[in-house]
């Protein structure tokens, strides 16, 4: 008799039981005895079940715990806005460790079992993973509260001139480089055509709208700008659904051309490298990151590449929200020393998270190349955005004009960086009459000391979504915005990071500001740090066409800090201005004047961005060739701070330091007032 077939066994009783696992039935010589030994493989085989069931359901419940305390962190107790201190954190720590020495021996012994009891638990696993909507590996591990996340508790201290709705818990990330959404990890099968047919077909489109003029494109009165015609745009590129438009959006449109100093193939490289990308616009790109690609182009050359990408676009003040686009990017050589790269958005039904609320429609930039390794860009700027996060009154204009997002700003920052770019590649120095002058490696050295510093800078001062910003009142109606974070990423001091920053209006024009902070003779106007002292350029790199294009050492006079120096990069081009500067030690400019890597040496940038408030003068002579951004009758400028707190990653924010860094900010607006004679 085979021992896997079941068999009808008679108890004593005359009954028949079944025989389980292919026991031999031979074995049991004995019905009372067959009996009992059924019964205890019958119960151990449930109590293994039951335990299977039971750790399963155990691993929910320490999932759900780990939320639920990781969200108690963050609790503010609304009497005294200090967190809940219900339990004391030693017995609490020691509770963790025996639930954890616990689910061990559980673990444990869940590895004793047999295979088919494991296959059981992995399905059991599997649906509580549905249920909390990610694999249990995945959750983040239970940390000891000796290493809790910052304190910022404000214990009884209250304050008239603070927010009654302020909200201290300010620790929203961990880094400036930290993504905010888990990209999927690739496209299906069936995805993959679909998005090769929509790449294509929004090329054919993109190389319409650069090539086709009127009347597709007209020309603007007031600042001879491109202006797309969209009855004309709607009737020659019909599409399914271009009819039913929610009434909260809007188009942005516009095109531009400007010859830039590099090659066709570098611009091409950069393009279609997310990182170097973002490298080149730290102005506009905020965030950029490749989530696929679909395919590498052919041999040797970007042409037929195609890039599935996530980017976030900012404008440089913590008031006017980001927009997000997840999108493809397809890269197609046209002819020889001809190419195009082409954007358009795609939407992921599986990821909410990614169903942004501004969609690019067919847009991109026409490179081809020209003599002397320049090359003429046309760029096209479309997209679809849904008024949801309000805009302040204050940028209003500046964004409904399409002056923030448009292709004008895309092309005066792509010259500017460019020729930034060449500079860095020349050996040579500038002859200046005073200062010193730093060796070729000494310069390169100082110049991507400078660039990390800007990108550091604009990366933090702008509502990118990893950004949290809490308001407290201020010298304008904006009021001064705060956020926090841990800084951990190279090149930057370790510790807890206080970000403060305001915007205001000035009724005088962006070149006369960009000027003001620029001369090192006026800084004691405005720099509240220097306690009166002047300041000294001691090094000077020009990197651009401009004369405010360039980088600075500044050294203060009669400060008694002959070891601390200030390193500074101001920039302008008809899109906007900035300055940015940081403190830097000796030993870090010895090092950097001597062309070693300056990748260590940690900097923590502020500073000032100067915008044109978009209010159009339309004054004569205003063109897109002598100044594409057109007239401006007054100045956005945004003051932000970057405060290194503490070394420590526990460190506390009190009260005492939110008001230190209020004050800062209005003191030095209120300076900045006085000093160019605004009400």
């Amino acid at each position: 008799m085979d021992s896997g077939d079941e068999q009808d066994v008679p108890d004593s009783q005359g009954r028949k039981k079944r025989d389980f696992d292919g026991v031999c039935v031979a074995a049991l010589a004995s019905p009372s005895h067959g009996f009992c030994l059924l019964r205890r493989m019958f119960k151990a085989q449930q109590e293994r079940t039951d335990n299977c069931l039971l750790r399963a359901e155990n691993d929910k419940i320490r999932c759900e715990n780990i939320a639920m305390r990781e969200a108690l962190k963050h609790v503010i107790c609304p009497s005294c806005g200090g967190p809940p201190s219900n339990e004391d954190s030693y017995f609490d720590e020691q509770k963790l460790r025996m639930e954890n020495a616990r689910l061990k021996e559980e673990v444990n012994y869940v590895a004793s079992l047999p295979p088919c009891y494991q296959l059981q638990l992995d399905h059991v696993s599997s649906m509580a993973s549905k249920y909390l909507g990610r694999p249990i590996t995945q959750l983040p591990p239970v940390q000891p509260l000796s290493i809790s996340s910052l304190d910022l508790s404000v214990g009884g201290y209250s304050n008239p001139g603070l927010s009654p709705s302020l909200d201290l818990d300010l620790l929203c990330r961990s880094s400036s480089s930290a993504f905010p959404y888990a990209f999927p990890t690739a496209t299906s099968e069936l995805e993959k055509p679909l998005m090769v047919e929509m790449a294509t077909n929004a090329m054919e489109e993109f190389i319409r709208l650069v090539q086709t003029d009127e009347p597709l494109w007209v020309k603007s009165g007031s600042d001879g700008r491109d202006m797309l015609q969209l009855e004309t745009y709607e009737r020659m590129f019909q599409r399914p659904g271009q009819q039913l438009k929610l009434l909260d959006t809007r188009i942005e449109a516009s095109r531009d051309s400007a010859l830039v100093i590099m090659s066709a193939l570098a611009l091409v490289d950069m393009f279609m490298d997310a990182s170097k990308w973002q490298e080149l616009f730290p102005t506009i790109v905020s965030k950029a990151r490749p989530i696929e690609v679909l395919a590498s182009g052919m041999a040797g050359s970007s042409s037929g590449s195609l890039i599935l990408m996530y980017a976030e676009m900012q404008v440089l003040s913590p008031v006017v929200p980001t927009r997000e686009f997840c999108f493809l990017r397809y890269c197609q050589q046209i002819d020889q020393g001809m190419w195009a790269v082409a954007d358009v958005s795609v939407d992921f039904p599986r990821d909410n998270h990614l169903a942004s609320q501004s969609r690019r429609l067919p847009s991109g930039c026409f490179i081809e190349e020209v003599p002397n390794g320049y090359s003429k860009v046309t760029w096209v700027d479309h997209v679809e955005i849904e008024e949801k996060n309000p805009v302040h009154v204050l940028f209003n204009d500046l964004i409904s004009s399409g002056m923030a997002f448009g292709a004008q700003r895309w092309l005066t920052t792509l010259q500017r960086m460019c020729e930034r770019f060449a500079c860095f590649s020349v050996a040579g120095v500038p002859t200046r009459d005073a200062g010193v002058a730093p060796s070729p490696d000494g310069k390169r050295s100082m110049m991507k000391l400078a660039q990390r510093m800007v990108s550091n800078f604009c990366a933090n001062v702008g509502s990118s979504i990893g950004h949290k910003w809490t308001t407290l009142s201020g010298p304008s109606d904006i009021g001064v915005r705060v956020t926090l974070h841990k800084s951990t990423d190279v090149g930057q001091p370790n510790g807890v990071v206080l970000s403060a920053a305001t915007s205001i209006w000035l009724p005088i024009s962006p070149e006369s500001v960009f000027s003001f902070f620029k001369n090192e003779r006026t800084r004691t106007q405005w720099d509240v740090l220097s306690n009166g002292n002047t300041v000294q350029e001691v090094a000077h790199i020009t990197n651009g066409s401009h004369p405010g294009n360039c980088i600075s050492l500044l050294r203060g006079l009669n400060s008694g800090q002959n070891t601390m120096l200030i390193l500074q990069e101001c920039f302008t081009d008809a899109s906007g201005s900035a300055v940015v500067y940081s403190p830097i030690d000796l030993p870090a400019i010895n090092i950097v004047m001597s062309g070693e890597d300056p990748s260590y040496i940690p900097i923590l940038p502020s500073g000032f961005t100067i915008l044109p408030d978009g209010r159009s003068t339309g004054g004569q002579g205003a063109s897109s060739s002598s100044n594409p951004m057109g007239g401006s009758s007054g100045s956005l400028v945004t003051v932000a701070f970057q405060i290194l707190m503490s070394s420590l990653p526990s460190a506390k924010l009190n009260l005492e330091s939110v008001m230190t860094v209020n004050n800062l900010i209005s003191t030095t607006v209120q300076q900045i007032k006085s000093a160019l004679n605004c009400p």
